[in-house]
């Protein structure tokens, strides 16, 4: 399901309400350093044919407008989302980009959050985290807390550590969400006490302002995969739900 433009939406968001998105990634492709078994974008092999990445100068122009013509309409927008078709942060004028989006929110939708969904491969590159610490929202995902387990799920770029990741996060000083998509097939179960267990203790170690805990909800280029319920979910997180952490679980 890869976005054909580089503003886009609003659509409704589990997590996020009236969501309109931004894609920093072309058009017509996919660029991505993951190549997650439940992306809704595909597998990066099928997206290789656009690999021109938007300018700032491009989202900036684009989200105006779009901005301009919503207000004008009286569409509500919850959020502004960076999201699109792989890891925002990979494009080179991000954090040029966040500021202008800051400053076109302000304008147009001053209540609205500014939000970036980000794997967390590149929050330890200053510019990167600096921006990141800007918007309301820094959302970034662990998916499991060894890298064995995020080669089953997420299938990383080679260089990938979760050990630096986290230790990356450790910046946000707790303010940042955190966000973990639960699934099984036959190589991979988010219940396994060598996955839970792991996250729980990333969890406590970054004390993230929230844990958003969602499980798959459209199709995903890997056939097989099997979703978990809220229930489900809610079991699996109930020690740290004692312990008085935030947590938003969405089936």
């Amino acid at each position: 399901m890869l976005r054909e433009e580089t503003v886009f939406g609003p659509i409704f968001s589990r997590r996020l309400g009236s969501s309109l998105g931004i894609n920093l990634l072309p058009e017509k492709g996919k660029i991505c350093n993951f190549d997650c078994v439940y992306c809704e974008c595909g597998w990066n092999r099928d997206g290789r044919d656009d690999t021109v990445l938007p300018t700032a100068a491009k989202v900036r122009g684009d989200l105006e407008r779009m901005l301009k013509r919503l207000a004008a309409e009286g569409t509500p927008v919850d959020s502004i989302t960076f999201s699109g078709d792989g890891e925002p942060t990979l494009n080179p004028d991000f954090p040029q980009i966040i500021d202008d989006t800051l400053r076109l929110r302000g304008e147009y939708y001053p209540q609205a959050k500014v939000s970036v969904l980000s794997n967390a491969t590149r929050v330890h590159l200053p510019q990167v985290f600096n921006a990141l610490r800007k918007v309301d929202n820094p959302i970034m995902k662990i998916d499991a807390p060894t890298n064995a387990l995020v080669k089953l799920i997420n299938q990383p770029a080679p260089g990938y550590d979760v050990d630096r990741v986290v230790d990356a996060l450790k910046a946000f000083n707790g303010d940042f969400v955190l966000q973990t998509c639960m699934l099984r097939y036959d190589k991979f179960d988010s219940a396994w006490p060598e996955v839970i267990d792991g996250m729980l203790e990333i969890v406590r170690m970054l004390h993230p302002r929230e844990w958003m805990v969602y499980t798959i909800d459209r199709p995903t280029p890997m056939l097989g995969l099997q979703k978990f319920t809220p229930d489900e979910m809610r079991a699996l997180v109930k020690p740290l739900l004692d312990e008085g952490f935030c947590i938003q679980i969405k089936g």
